[in-house]
């Protein structure tokens, strides 16, 4: 990806096309306008067994067409929460108003970037924030690499920019499910010059799981520390809501060729620096008063190099019989 393309592609972040729903009705005429395929997709993605009802979710959902700065917050870092997505409609539409509200708690300068992957690809969550990072790098000089699926209950539990180095809001400790002590996924913030010092993110990871434990290698060789919320009064049942429900949203666990082998070894290839995509189309919405920036992003794969971007096995039944119980196993040697 040639920097005259991407400038071209950042460029357009501030254009907008306005459809605006009030009822059931309108969020179908959202599907036959001149909106992307992809955008139709996340708004016809809300399931049949959704607890909300059709009117309120319409409600929730604008596209607005006027060009306003977001900069309402007192002036100084801002915050690019960037949030690897794809088919989970239904908790972005709890996630963007919830984290809005939060950071707005806080007094954080923040956009939120929904980083939707649209290829025909296994997802790549570290992929797709090497990706927002260069297409938010110009308007924000922090990030936090955000999952959607988890929901800061506690105040104190601060977003603010992370001074002393990368700082791991779902620690150990607080998070609902993982607690190895080398654990940095979930929710962590980390400044602009210190991504790009450690060439941000391995692009190898297709499926779920790793990347994280990838990255911390990544930190730890560049002598960046990890630190973590102290004095929190609450712990790993309540600091944070884990809106992921396991028995109807399966994780693609599935390995194939030699993936396992390559995905425990520090990635020395593949990074920032040279992650492969186009970006299709980019949206703004507002989800019941959260501004929210939609990144429709179609990743490449190197299938010399990952073949398993496309893997047989990428089932429900294959990720069942894959689930491993996490922790930190990357190898560092050259």
């Amino acid at each position: 990806m040639n920097d005259r393309f991407m400038q071209g592609h950042t460029d357009r972040l501030t254009s907008r096309t306005v459809v605006s729903g009030t009822s059931s009705e309108d969020v179908v005429k959202l599907k036959t306008s001149a909106w992307s395929k992809t955008i139709l997709e996340l708004s016809w993605a809300l399931p049949d067994d959704c607890d909300c009802s059709k009117e309120k979710v319409s409600l929730k959902l604008e596209v607005h067409e006027e060009t306003k700065s977001r900069d309402k917050l007192s002036p100084g870092h801002k915050l690019a929460v960037l949030v690897p997505f794809r088919d989970r409609f239904e908790e972005l539409m709890v996630f963007a108003p919830h984290i809005h509200n939060f950071l707005n708690g806080q007094n954080i300068n923040h956009n939120i970037y929904v980083l939707n992957q649209v290829d025909n690809y296994r997802f790549n969550r570290a992929s797709l924030i090497n990706v927002g990072f260069r297409l938010s790098r110009a308007e924000c000089d922090y990030i936090a690499m955000h999952d959607v699926d988890l929901l800061p209950q506690n105040t104190h539990l601060s977003y603010t920019y992370p001074e002393l180095g990368p700082f791991h809001v779902a620690s150990p400790e607080l998070h609902p499910r993982y607690h190895y002590p080398t654990f940095v996924g979930g929710i962590l913030l980390v400044k602009r010059e210190h991504f790009e010092k450690v060439n941000g993110m391995s692009n190898k990871y297709w499926g779920w799981g790793l990347e994280d434990d990838e990255f911390y290698v990544r930190l730890k060789e560049a002598s960046l520390n990890v630190t973590r919320p102290t004095n929190i009064t609450t712990g790993k049942e309540n600091s944070f809501k884990h809106t992921h429900d396991r028995s109807r949203r399966k994780r693609d666990t599935a390995k194939c060729f030699n993936q396992r082998e390559v995905t425990r070894r520090r990635d020395r290839q593949t990074g920032l620096s040279n992650v492969q995509y186009h970006l299709q189309s980019s949206r703004e919405l507002t989800i019941d008063g959260a501004p929210v920036m939609v990144l429709n992003i179609a990743l490449s794969c190197d299938k010399l190099l990952t073949p398993w971007c496309e893997c047989k096995e990428s089932s429900p039944a294959a990720a069942k019989r894959n689930v491993s119980a996490g922790g930190s196993h990357i190898k560092t040697a050259r």
